[in-house]
């Protein structure tokens, strides 16, 4: 028994789920993509890292992969599964209302991508065969890795999702064209191209009929069971039973998982079956991503760093480009055109499917796909930071392009400050504008500054931690100093600081109990409002009430305790006199 255990298919499921559940909790501590981890884990794995010693170090077996057609088709399985859930978040009146987006921006951005990529490449002795064919491959980006990252509900999100389900659609009419391009190619290309899309339709036809009628009927019996495990089932028979049906007729099938994620998505089990997924996704797409790192040698791109460093440099710029400007044309904003095509400027998980047909169509030589097929791996790995670089980029260009109001120069009018413009901040600036009191506010995160500038609020990007941000904002005119902001160290520095310099100057923090309260008195605050115990008796007394408690009762019972509550305060602060304690619980 011993013996069958040490299998290859055991040592590497033990490699796999190792790397999860080392990798997921070990970067989400350090606050770095998980998708990074994974990528560096294939890598280090891989049978150009640890793995290529394996035959030498036995025990090394065990923690590496040597061959990567051993897991591969647990990649594909993620990326279906990827799209499926994909198509969970969709449904087909929103995909209608993104039409524009799939079928007029998608093609654009494919096909004028791929026409530069094979001009450059043409410029560089490529034949027009090897370059037509390459364009192609490259100019596809990664839907495994762009969707995470950017979801399906943001602005980039959504640009970028729709030209991503064009490419995904395109993957087989481009291999079909690679191979009428090839040297020994036939007419019959074509005819196959369009045999394929012909019953391609009828089969997506009947899918869309029978999954209407028939999916609510499958997930209903499977509901009454309240058997998670037959749900989930259920939910991998559709999934299979549509790639299948797409691969039978030379349609890709991550298209026909797509498919089956929408006809889901139409039903009342959605959000069940969403649930259910989730965790296999998260652990397939690691699969995936550690195969892409397996791929990864590094004594390759050691021997040719600086040619693999300008061809991926070239193959993001012409990219990012080309995204960022067609956005641009069709309206989107700066930033988030900037942010898009970063984001969707690598190469694409199916760029090594495409250099594969092409190397079989004999339109690029052996050398040169496994050249591209390292620039590929590279530009994969290195999808996260350029998404981190566009995302900074975006916010500074947005907050340019936003009318920054004049709040850099002194200004005799009185008004208050706010320090901090979250949710409490944007409640307070209501409230002030409400009384038509002029206020201006400061806030150190840039999404912040710029999303309230986008809703009209009066807010400039500045860190109070600085003594000159708040000189900037003219605080020796300032009626009041209001703090909302969740930091308790510093907003109790800068209470401190600020009023030993303006003696007079009214102050208002928030607090987050009744010990930073105190804390907050001793620096020399006017008015503390202790959010944890304002909102315990706002929550209380709707208890009480709903209790059948009378309403007199209750007020007198939560006065007796903010009483209390003052008395502690006085205690801690070292006060003289009861503090006010403010009935208002931050939302």
């Amino acid at each position: 028994m011993a013996g069958e255990l040490q299998t290859e298919g055991l040592s590497n499921a033990l490699v796999i789920l190792g790397a999860a559940g080392v990798v997921i909790p070990a970067f989400a501590r350090v606050r770095i993509n998980p998708i990074v981890g994974f990528l560096l884990v294939g890598v280090l794995v891989g049978p150009f890292g640890l793995g290529s010693l394996a035959a030498q170090f036995q025990w090394l077996r065990w923690i590496t992969i040597s061959d990567i057609e051993d897991i591969s088709p647990l990649g594909d399985y993620g990326i279906i599964l990827l799209l499926f859930t994909i198509g969970l978040e969709l449904s087909f009146r929103r995909l209608w209302k993104m039409r524009r987006m799939v079928f007029v921006l998608g093609p654009a951005e494919l096909f004028t991508s791929s026409l530069l990529i094979a001009l450059g490449l043409s410029f560089l002795d490529y034949s027009w065969g090897s370059s037509v064919g390459l364009g192609l491959a490259l100019a596809l980006s990664s839907t495994a890795l762009v969707v995470p990252i950017a979801g399906t509900q943001s602005a980039v999100g959504r640009r970028a999702l729709g030209m991503l389900l064009f490419e995904d659609l395109a993957i087989v009419p481009i291999i079909f064209i690679l191979g009428a391009l090839a040297p020994q190619a036939t007419g019959g290309s074509w005819s196959g191209l369009l045999t394929v899309l012909s019953e391609g339709a009828l089969v997506v036809g009947l899918m869309l009929i029978l999954g209407r009628f028939l999916l609510p009927y499958l997930f209903g019996q499977a509901a009454r069971t309240k058997s998670p495990e037959l749900f989930l089932a259920a939910s991998l028979l559709v999934v299979i039973i549509a790639s299948l049906a797409t691969s039978a007729v030379g349609l890709s099938p991550i298209f026909g998982a797509l498919i089956a994620g929408l006809l889901i998505a139409e039903t009342d089990y959605r959000h069940e079956v969403e649930v259910i997924t989730a965790p296999f996704k998260g652990l397939a797409l690691g699969v995936f991503l550690i195969t892409i790192g397996m791929q990864i040698d590094l004594n390759f791109i050691r021997e040719n760093w600086s040619m693999l460093a300008a061809a991926v440099s070239g193959i993001i710029l012409v990219k990012a480009f080309v995204t960022g400007g067609l956005l641009k044309i069709a309206g989107a904003r700066t930033g988030t055109a900037t942010e898009t095509g970063l984001l969707m400027s690598s190469p694409s998980e199916t760029t090594l499917i495409v250099l594969a047909a092409a190397s079989a169509a004999q339109l690029i030589s052996a050398e040169t796909a496994t050249f591209w097929q390292a620039a590929t791996a590279i530009g994969l790995t290195i999808t996260p930071i350029l998404a981190r670089i566009g995302h900074d980029m975006a916010k500074r260009i947005e907050l340019r392009e936003s009318e920054p109001p004049p709040v850099a120069a002194p200004t005799q009018v009185e008004r208050a400050i706010i320090v901090g413009f979250g949710r409490v901040g944007v409640l307070i600036a209501d409230m002030l504008g409400k009384h038509d009191l002029p206020y201006v506010a400061v806030e150190a995160n840039i999404d912040a500054v710029t999303s309230a500038r986008r809703r009209g609020y009066d807010v400039m990007f500045g860190d109070v931690s600085r003594p000159e941000v708040l000189e900037k904002l003219d605080i020796a005119n300032a009626k009041a100093l209001i703090i909302t902001m969740d930091e308790p160290v510093l907003a109790a520095r800068i209470v401190k600081r600020v009023r030993t310099d303006f003696p007079d100057l009214t102050i208002i923090s928030r607090a987050r109990d009744a010990d930073h309260a105190a804390e907050l008195y001793r620096a020399g605050v006017s008015d503390a409002v202790p959010e944890t115990l304002e909102s315990s008796l706002q929550l209380s007394e709707a208890v009480l009430v709903d209790l059948g408690i009378p309403m007199g009762f209750v007020i007198a019972s939560i006065h007796e305790k903010r009483d209390e509550f003052r008395r502690i305060i006085m205690e801690q602060g070292g006060l003289d006199e009861a503090p006010k304690l403010k009935l208002q619980a931050p939302s």
